[in-house]
Formats: C-alpha cells, sequence, structure tokens
C-alpha cells in the first residue's frame, strides 16, 4: 500500500527528470552575417550566411550541436550548404561545401570541378573545424566559380551566380542571437537590385 502512494507522489517528479534528460537544458540560437562582395561576373552583391545551434551547459554529457551553413548571394538562386563532419562530403577535412560536376570549375584553372573538389570552405586553416565551435569571426574561402551563371531565358531564367573565388580568405563577423527573438531575423535582401538588371 506504501509503494503506490510513492509512485503517485513522485511522478510529477519523475516527468520533470525525463524532460529535463530529453532536453538537455540546451539554450538555441540563431547565427547570420550579411556582407557586401562581388559575384563570379564582378557584380556587387550581398552575400548571407546563416545556421541554427543548441548550445548544452559544461556538465551535460551530450556536445553543441548546429546546421549546416547555408550560404546565398543576392540575385542568384543557387545556395550553397556548408557542412562538417563525415557527412559532408569527400573533398577535404573541416567546414566545406563540394563542387557539382556541371555545376563549378576550379577557380583560375577552368577545369571542371567534382564531388572531391572543395570549393567552399569555412576556417580552412583548422582541419577540425566545427560548426558549433565557430565564435563570431570566421574566414570563408571560396575556390570554385560558376559554370554557366544562367539557366534559360526570358522569365524562366534561373541565375546562379555566386561569391566571386578568392586566393584570401573572405573575413566575415557574426551576429548571435536568441532562436524566435526580434534580433534573430535573417536580414533580407534588396531584391529590387536583381529587378533593375
Amino acid at each position: 500500500m506504501i509503494f503506490p502512494a510513492f509512485s503517485r507522489a513522485y511522478k510529477p517528479v519523475l516527468a520533470s527528470l525525463m524532460l529535463l534528460l530529453t532536453s538537455g537544458c540546451a539554450s538555441y540560437y540563431s547565427h547570420f552575417a550579411m556582407f557586401p562582395a562581388e559575384n563570379s561576373s564582378g557584380e556587387p552583391r550581398h552575400v548571407r550566411m546563416s545556421w541554427q545551434s543548441a548550445e548544452y551547459p559544461n556538465w551535460w554529457f551530450a556536445g553543441d550541436k548546429a546546421t549546416s551553413v547555408k550560404l546565398e548571394t543576392q540575385c542568384s538562386d543557387r545556395v550553397w550548404r556548408l557542412r562538417d563532419g563525415n557527412g559532408a562530403g569527400g573533398c577535404g577535412t573541416g567546414i566545406r561545401a563540394c563542387g557539382e560536376p556541371g555545376k563549378d570549375l576550379v577557380a583560375g584553372e577552368g577545369e571542371p570541378a567534382t564531388g572531391s573538389t572543395r570549393c567552399m570552405s569555412i576556417n580552412p586553416a583548422d582541419p577540425d573545424a566545427r560548426i558549433a565551435e565557430m565564435d563570431d569571426k570566421l574566414e570563408l574561402l571560396v575556390s570554385c566559380t560558376p559554370a554557366v551563371v544562367t539557366e534559360g531565358q526570358g522569365d524562366d531564367a534561373v541565375n546562379l551566380d555566386y561569391l566571386r573565388a578568392s586566393s584570401v580568405p573572405y573575413t566575415v563577423y557574426v551576429r548571435k542571437a536568441p532562436r524566435g527573438s526580434m534580433r534573430a531575423r535573417l536580414p533580407e535582401f534588396d531584391e529590387s537590385v536583381c529587378d533593375a538588371e
């Protein structure tokens, strides 16, 4: 008779403990940056980088986690995803995005890029770089250029241009805000620039 009463009294405590264990007391953040640069055609554009993260306290058994980094160029439909770890493809180590055959060329060489060509990398000097460990300042190296900048014609034309390749990494300053807050809203591209062209 004592055990059922004990069980009923501690059900809310056990439920709270299970919720704590599954959520892990994580804090969720949005990270983003917007900076001016040129695309491969030499046109002035804005480039936006963004990702999400879950940060756990030091005493928690799980490490911090993050989504892939999304890289977009103003007026372009080409979206890059930079990933870390084994799921990032076979084009090296660290945080990177691999080339797509038929879509990318190796900058400076004009050779077609393959799935083993590292077209973009974040903090390229660090082979162990992880997205979840990035600070508010990063380096972005672009090593490829688009094979074609547009596909189709007229209203059906699709722009595939992206950030101009450079032998020196771009220095990017990142903002961080609690996910869901007003400060976490991504800056928007001025699409009127694209319409004017």
